[in-house]
């Protein structure tokens, strides 16, 4: 007998901690009592004394963890839910669009337009999407993805239409799309729901878009338009329906957003796709997005997530969960449960930090809805006002007469503080002066016109901003140079391929080194002409650089550089 329970605990001591059984109470009182027994049956001094240890054993041996009373019951410092003893499922849907986050895969992308390595993604149109990879290939030079990737290594990439260079020969009905063959088929008069991450290049390159969903009834559809690369949505051809579709903007710089979009079809859907809408944008540069993580479930799937009740800055935000019978609820902020928040909705806010709602059933099933990170956001924007001589401009609850940068925190229409950072300027009645400086191709508006040639220029501002003025406006370039050529040989001279500017100016430089394949060499300040470790052969290569400045300006550069050895 004793060999059998011997073995449940050498079974025991080499699982891990997380293992509830090993870790229980029940576990704990059969190990005790059999040494207990042991020592009893044995007439030993030694087996004596095993026998008064264990009378005296401290009663924490036999406490297991209590999951909501946001007390450390059994002394391993972890609470609740933090404790492996409160092991719950956790709740998430299952998406019905395979390979959702593109991590599956039958090979690295070596070059643009190779989708198909992402496992069971097919090319829906014939303007083909991108698919990057940590592996292999990673983007357009000018498309910089950002990062990180949402969720793992893989995404794709889609234009809304393409343009020559310097704006010629524009596209708008160039549209491309990613599709798959669902797992089972949306059936028609269900509701679903489709979540998925956005990425933004930047303002120019990524405006805000109506990313649109279709489906078609039949995998065969897939994909469709063949061999016209004009024919633009897959509405615009037969066999094809639009789901829905959810507008998104303000990406701004290197960001993912997650959207989502109500699905609710009229016909059963066996297969989808995902990408521009159908009118055509214009636009002098191609326009480029990212998406990732793609999951479609039904509704039902999605109602145990934690939502918003009112905008996260109102005195009235709450968070709740569905209600429904035969449940009890839980709710806990950072792994802790929350005393009195028993219900489905909380009675009153607790402050930023992770939120979960753990629910039982009457069968005594426990399930854990995904964390809910809350954290009241903060609005920052930057403005500039020109106010004559002797006049006023009132700024918050000060009156400010003089020029200089001020900073303010307002309270925005949802009561979240917007911080405004204002600067500025007092003209003369008769004559002022304005030095100003931009990146050489850039434009400095004052008043009704833009200067963009460095040098001094005699400004008329006439009585639109309330007073007549003569300004001298003294416009300069920053002094960033982008070197062409560089020789990596080791003889110390412009061996390292790096931005240059003058002292105190470049406040942070990230530069990104492509191949004339697009495969991404290097991301850092200063590239010595290796990739993994290897000397790269002389050649011409393309760079991505994101400067931003000691003044605050940003700008993102790009160009080529010649390697020579």
């Amino acid at each position: 007998m004793f060999e059998s329970i011997d073995n449940i605990f050498k079974l025991c001591d080499i699982l891990p901690h997380t293992h509830g059984f090993c870790s229980g109470p029940t576990v704990k009182m059969i190990r005790i009592r059999s040494i207990i027994i042991k020592s009893l049956l044995s007439f030993s001094a030694v087996g004596f004394l095993n026998f008064m240890l264990f009378v005296f054993i401290d009663d924490s041996t036999f406490v297991s963890e209590i999951c909501d009373n946001a007390i450390d019951d059994d002394k391993d410092g972890l609470i609740d839910i933090n404790d492996p003893d409160c092991i719950c499922e956790i709740i998430q849907p299952k998406s019905l669009i395979p390979n959702p986050s593109f991590e599956d895969k039958n090979c690295c992308p070596s070059s643009r337009s190779q989708l198909n390595c992402a496992s069971v993604w097919i090319q829906a149109s014939e303007p083909t999407t991108d698919y990057l990879h940590t592996c292999g290939w990673m983007g357009w030079p000018e498309f910089p993805p950002p990062r990180p990737f949402p969720d793992g290594e893989g995404i794709v990439g889609f234009r809304d239409g393409r343009v020559g260079q310097n704006g010629s020969n524009p596209e708008t009905s160039w549209k491309e799309y990613a599709g798959a063959c669902l797992l089972s088929p949306l059936i028609a008069g269900k509701s679903y729901l489709f979540e998925f991450y956005i990425g933004f290049v930047n303002d120019l390159y990524s405006p805000p878009l109506n990313i649109t969903f279709f489906g078609t009834t039949d995998c065969a559809n897939l994909p469709f338009g063949v061999g016209n690369v004009r024919l633009g949505c897959p509405t615009n051809g037969p066999n094809w329906v639009r789901l829905g579709s959810k507008f998104e903007g303000g990406g701004g710089l290197n960001t993912w957003v997650k959207s989502s979009i109500m699905v609710r079809p009229d016909q059963n859907i066996n297969a989808i796709a995902i990408g521009p809408d159908c009118p055509g944008v214009q636009s002098p540069v191609s326009i480029y997005y990212y998406f990732d993580n793609l999951v479609l479930a039904d509704l039902a799937s999605f109602q145990f997530q934690i939502a918003e009740i009112s905008h996260p800055c109102s005195p009235s935000f709450l968070l709740e969960v569905p209600s429904q019978p035969g449940l009890s609820y839980k709710w806990y902020k950072n792994g802790i449960a929350l005393s009195g928040e028993s219900g489905s909705k909380l009675k009153k806010t607790h402050g930023e930090g992770e939120y979960q709602v753990r629910t039982i059933n009457e069968e005594g099933s426990c399930k854990m809805t995904k964390i809910y990170s809350f954290k009241k956001p903060v609005i920052q924007k930057s403005d500039q006002k020109i106010i004559c001589k002797d006049d006023t401009y009132k700024f918050g609850n000060r009156i400010l007469t003089k020029s200089g940068s001020y900073q303010y925190t307002f309270k925005s229409k949802d009561n979240c503080d917007s911080i405004v950072h204002l600067d500025l300027k007092v003209l003369g009645v008769l004559e002022d002066s304005l030095s100003v400086k931009i990146f050489e191709g850039d434009s400095f508006r004052l008043g009704k016109n833009r200067y963009k040639t460095k040098g001094n220029h005699i400004v008329h501002l006439e009585s639109s901003i309330g007073c007549d003025s003569i300004v001298l406006l003294t416009l300069d370039y920053y002094n960033v140079l982008f070197p062409n050529i560089f020789s990596p040989n080791g003889d110390g001279i412009n061996d390292d391929f790096f931005i240059y500017g003058d002292d105190g100016l470049l406040d942070n430089v990230n530069v990104s080194i492509y191949d004339r394949w697009g495969i991404q060499l290097f991301r850092g300040t200063s590239w010595d002409g290796k990739y993994k470790g290897n000397d790269v052969s002389p050649g011409v290569f393309t760079f991505t650089a994101n400067i931003k400045l000691s003044d605050g300006a940003q700008k993102l550069f790009s160009g080529s550089v010649t390697l020579i050895r």
